[in-house]
């Protein structure tokens, strides 16, 4: 078996440590804005981890940042040191404080640092650290490599632009969000990957800056990046191309035939149980005859509910906010509140006495638990019926559900939760606004309620369908997020929101609840990135498949 080359010479590996494959000729990625990983567990998982091979992740977030850590030192130790996985085991189930217990696993608990960096991007300090770690690491033998990463959305999505024009004195052309895609173009322009893939929210198709479209302004400039940043012709170009479509954008085409929503990825139509609707761009490196390798498109299957994704974990209640939490307590508050609604329903509706009526005889039997940082897996839970989800999802060695903890919710909040919920299950569709949260006590203290504005404000995840978007608000509050199953009155936990997102079961998130939503909210679903990955390197090989057939020495 061949011996691993290590790109950094600081860290070789021990010699107890025998490399379990050869990774030379994985293909070199690079992941900017990277979050907690979503992109890159995509892309270093595809080919049973043997395709791709990520040198850097870089996020400025120090929490997350810790996430990304961590996962690249189980993906180091599941390629190359799998006698060493149990460290990481341990520490996910809670036996030891530290990830690395051993001087084995200790160098790849360094490497990991290395690899995940905390790196402010458009700041000189943050790109000279950048710029040092690419030439240093990247190859420098003309092999390809491939450039992730999404800018942040903020400015860009359609709830951001609403809270900016709210802000007194606000000018979009002086928000340096706005312009981050351009450290993301600076390094196309200055390293040329031969593909690169972009992601960001929807709304970019919509946003503008001085009366004028920012997404074609970006797709102009990503198809050839010297002469957007610098002004100079020559440089290496690009071909951007859709990955659900056969629209593409190439530097001689004109930008007023493009059709931008043909670039915006619906997520549930390809297999991840959540409407996750996000603009994703795959740019090709034009050859030297200004051709790209045709490309694959994605392929749609059959939608994943929140039920088959969700409906496996343990059932847990909620927590009792302001108030002495226990079991018998939270059952009296919420039958209480269901006995209330039962008697407001006679006076003024008949349609909810049935399905409240089922929905108290259903607490009786509901929930003990609401759960904890970890809670002990029993055999058989988690499954999904699908095989290959549940071989994406499960993962024996991890002994308990991470991060399935219920949050707690003030008394006035659980009866909207078991109203919207039963309302929900009855209906197959989630209540809105005044007219239908039309029983007394539902009303939030809210000015705004009955203008039509806020009428999603409670949103139950329905049990039949594909998850509404999972977001960085579920950091805020869960009321957006509301678990479908009545008898358990509450938001979706980390674990949950986890699942919609496609995070296998043994992704660790660092940092307290709060910081691990808003990870998860923030993240690209790792299962569809791994289905891009799988096109990413198909494209890769055609164009060495081509270079071979032409005896170039560049791959």
């Amino acid at each position: 078996m061949p011996m691993i080359e290590y790109q950094n010479s600081l860290f070789p590996p021990a010699t107890t440590a025998k490399p379990a494959i050869a990774v030379e000729d994985a293909i070199q990625v690079v992941d900017l804005f990277a979050g907690p990983g979503g992109l890159g567990e995509g892309f270093s998982s595809s080919g049973k981890g043997k395709h791709f091979d990520i040198i850097v992740s870089a996020e400025m977030d120090p929490v997350a940042r810790k996430t990304l850590k961590l996962r690249a030192y189980y993906r180091l130790l599941k390629r190359e040191y799998p006698d060493g996985l149990m460290d990481y085991y341990r520490y996910c189930n809670g036996e030891t404080d530290e990830p690395s217990s051993s001087p084995e696993t200790a160098v790849f608990w360094k490497r990991a640092e290395q690899e995940a960096r905390q790196i402010t991007l458009g700041s000189e300090e943050g790109d000279k650290e950048l710029n040092g770690i690419i030439q240093d690491r990247l190859n420098k033998v003309g092999r390809p490599w491939v450039l992730i990463g999404g800018p942040p959305c903020q400015a860009y999505s359609i709830v951001g632009r609403a809270r900016n024009q709210a802000k007194q004195d606000y000018v979009a052309e002086n928000d340096h969000r706005h312009f981050l895609y351009k450290d993301y173009l600076r390094i196309i322009k200055d390293y040329r990957p031969t593909v690169f893939v972009m992601e960001n929210v929807k709304g970019i198709l919509s946003s503008k800056v001085g009366g004028k479209g920012i997404f074609r302004q970006i797709l102009q400039d990503l198809v050839d990046p010297s002469k957007a940043l610098d002004g100079v012709d020559g440089g290496q170009k690009y071909k951007i191309c859709s990955l659900v479509s056969e629209e593409s954008y190439g530097f001689s085409d004109c930008i007023d035939s493009v059709k931008p929503k043909s670039f915006i990825i619906e997520a549930e139509k390809y297999g991840i149980p959540q409407a996750r609707h996000r603009v994703i761009l795959l740019g090709v490196a034009l050859d030297e005859s200004g051709k790209v390798p045709g490309h694959d498109l994605l392929e749609r299957s059959n939608p994943v509910s929140v039920r088959e994704a969700i409906g496996g974990l343990p059932k847990l209640r909620s927590k009792l906010s302001r108030r002495a939490d226990c079991q018998a307590e939270w059952y009296r508050t919420v039958a209480d509140e269901v006995d209330d609604l039962l008697r407001c329903a006679q006076l003024e509706s008949g349609e909810m006495i049935g399905p409240l009526q089922d929905t108290r005889r259903a607490l009786f039997e509901g929930p003990r638990s609401s759960g904890a940082e970890r809670v002990p897996k029993e055999k058989g839970q988690g499954l999904t019926g699908i095989s290959s989800l549940d071989a994406w999802y499960n993962d024996p060695e991890i002994k308990y559900w991470i991060s399935h903890d219920a949050r707690s919710h003030m008394r006035s909040d659980l009866r909207r939760y078991v109203f919207a919920s039963t309302f929900a299950a009855r209906n197959k569709t989630s209540p809105k606004g005044h007219e239908q949260f039309s029983l007394p006590g539902l009303a939030p203290a809210h000015k705004n309620w009955e203008s039509g504005k806020f009428s999603d404000r409670f949103r139950v995840q329905l049990a039949e369908y594909p998850a509404t978007t999972i977001t960085s608000h579920i950091s805020k509050d869960g009321h957006y997020f509301i678990h479908y199953d009545p008898a358990q009155c509450r938001s979706l936990t980390v674990r949950e929101a986890a699942r919609l997102q496609t995070f296998p079961d043994n992704y660790y998130f660092e940092g307290n609840r709060t910081q691990q939503y808003h990870q998860v909210g923030n993240a690209v679903p790792p299962l569809l990135a791994n289905k891009i990955a799988k096109i990413v390197y198909d494209v890769v090989c055609r164009r060495i498949s081509e270079r071979q057939k032409n005896g170039s020495d560049e791959l």
